[in-house]
C-alpha cells in the first residue's frame, strides 16, 4: 500500500453507469460450523449463510464481466483501463516466506489482472492490479481518478471497469473461532463512463473519492501457515488438507476501530469537496457487520451525518471485503438519490499497526432522480 490519494474537489467528469455481480452458487450456512461460531455471531454480523467459490480469482471476474456484456451490452473493446482488485491475494513479502517459487508468483495480483485481460481480450488497455483488502474498491476509484491517469481524457464512447473479486475462503482458518465465518467470496464489475456519455449513460456521478494509511493502535492482521487443516466440502461436508497459509485478525481492535476510521475518511472526504454534513442523504459504508454499521453510524452522527444509513447486507454474503461497498450499491441502486457516501475501513498490511480507510462520494444523476419523481 501507498501513501493517501485525494482527488480534487467537485464533480470529476466520471460516473458509475452499471455494477454487476458473479455470486459462487455453493452457499455455506452457519449450522456447518457447529461449535466454531461464536455464540452472538448472527446478532454481531447479521450473516446467515455465505458463499464459497471453487473457481479461481480470475474465473470469478471473467464470469462478472461476461454477466456485465449480457446486461449492459458494453463493447470491451472500448474499455481503455481495468483496476482489478482482490483481497485474496497473500501479499508478496508474506508468499515469499512462506511458500515456494512457483506458489509466490501465483498470489502475484498484477499477473492476475493480466490473466483476467487476456481472457477478455483486453489487448490494448491499461490494466492494474491492487490488494488493500477492505478499502479496494475506494483506492481503485481514487487511482482512476489520479491526475496521472489517463482515464481522466476518455473519450465518450470509452470505459472504464472495477473489478474486486475475493475468494478468501481460500486463505480461511476454518477452526478459528474469530475468522472462520465471517467473509464471502463473490465477484463484481464496475464500469466507469465519461459523465455525458449516451452509449453509459451514469447512474452516479463521481464526486470524489480516497484512500490512505493510518497508524493504529496494534496489528489487526496476519498470516499463518497450519498443517492438518479443515475445510468445507461442496456438499457441506468436512475434510482436511495437509497445509494451508490462512489469515488471522485481531477482531475485537478491528471492531473497535474500524468505526472511527469510517466516521473520519467520510468527514475528510467532506472536508476535500466542501460539502457539509448535512448535504449527505444516504450513507453506505463497508459491510463489515451490523453491529460494526451501528458503531460506525454512532460516530458519523457525531460529525453531524444525518443521512439514512444502509445496513444489513451481510446476511446472505457475509462480510465481501473489498466488493461489499459495490455489492451494497447494486442492492440500493434505485433506493439512493442525492449525494451517498460510502465510507470503508481495512487492516493494514500484515503484522503492521496500521488501519487502511477511504471513501467515496457520489451523487445520483439528474435523469435517474427524474425518473424515481415521475415514479
Amino acid at each position: 500500500m501507498d501513501n493517501q490519494v485525494i482527488c480534487p474537489a467537485g464533480p470529476t467528469g466520471l460516473g458509475i453507469s452499471a455494477i454487476s455481480i458473479y455470486e459462487p452458487p455453493w452457499l455455506l450456512g452457519n449450522d456447518w460450523f457447529g461449535g466454531t461460531i461464536a455464540r452472538k455471531f448472527v446478532q454481531h454480523t447479521g450473516t446467515q449463510i455465505r458463499p464459497v467459490s471453487l473457481e479461481d480469482e480470475v474465473s470469478m471476474a471473467v464470469k462478472a464481466t461476461t454477466n456485465l456484456q449480457r446486461e449492459v451490452g458494453c463493447d470491451l473493446q472500448k474499455c481503455a483501463a481495468v483496476v482489478f482488485v482482490s483481497p485474496s491475494f497473500v501479499p508478496p513479502s508474506i508468499a515469499r516466506q512462506h511458500l515456494d517459487d512457483g506458489q509466490s508468483i501465483d498470489e502475484h495480483v498484477q499477473r492476475a489482472a493480466q490473466r483476467f485481460a487476456h481472457r477478455m481480450r483486453l489487448s490494448t488497455c491499461r490494466v492494474i492490479g491492487i490488494n488493500w483488502f477492505c478499502a479496494g474498491y475506494a483506492k481503485a476509484m481514487s487511482i482512476l481518478l489520479h491526475r496521472t491517469f489517463p482515464i481522466l481524457n476518455l473519450r465518450q464512447d470509452q470505459f472504464a471497469l472495477i473489478v474486486t473479486v475475493g475468494r478468501i475462503s481460500r486463505i480461511t482458518d476454518y477452526e478459528c473461532k474469530q475468522t472462520a465465518p465471517l467473509f464471502g467470496d463473490i465477484a463484481t464489475v464496475t464500469l466507469i463512463a465519461p459523465s455525458d456519455s449516451h452509449r453509459y449513460p451514469t447512474h452516479f456521478q463521481l464526486l470524489q473519492a480516497h484512500a490512505e494509511q493510518r497508524k493504529s493502535s496494534g496489528a489487526f492482521f496476519q498470516f499463518h501457515s497450519r498443517e492438518n487443516v479443515l475445510v468445507p466440502t461442496p456438499d457441506n461436508g468436512q475434510s482436511r488438507i495437509p497445509r494451508r497459509l490462512v489469515f488471522s485478525l485481531d477482531a475485537m481492535g478491528i471492531a473497535d476501530a474500524a468505526p472511527r476510521a469510517m466516521a473520519s475518511a467520510l468527514a475528510d472526504s467532506l472536508l476535500v469537496t466542501g460539502l457539509r454534513p448535512e448535504d449527505v442523504r444516504h450513507v453506505v459504508p463497508h459491510q463489515a457487520g451490523t453491529a460494526i454499521v451501528r458503531l460506525a453510524a454512532m460516530k458519523m452522527e457525531e460529525i453531524g451525518i444525518r443521512g439514512e444509513i444502509a445496513n444489513g447486507l451481510t446476511s446472505r454474503v457475509g462480510n465481501l471485503s473489498s466488493s461489499s461497498i459495490p455489492f451494497a450499491l447494486k442492492q440500493l441502486w434505485h433506493n439512493l438519490h442525492g449525494t451517498v457516501a460510502c465510507p470503508t475501513a481495512a487492516v493494514g498490511n500484515p503484522g503492521e499497526a496500521k488501519i487502511a480507510q477511504g471513501c467515496l462520494l457520489l451523487k445520483s444523476s439528474p435523469h435517474h432522480d427524474k425518473r424515481s419523481l415521475a415514479a
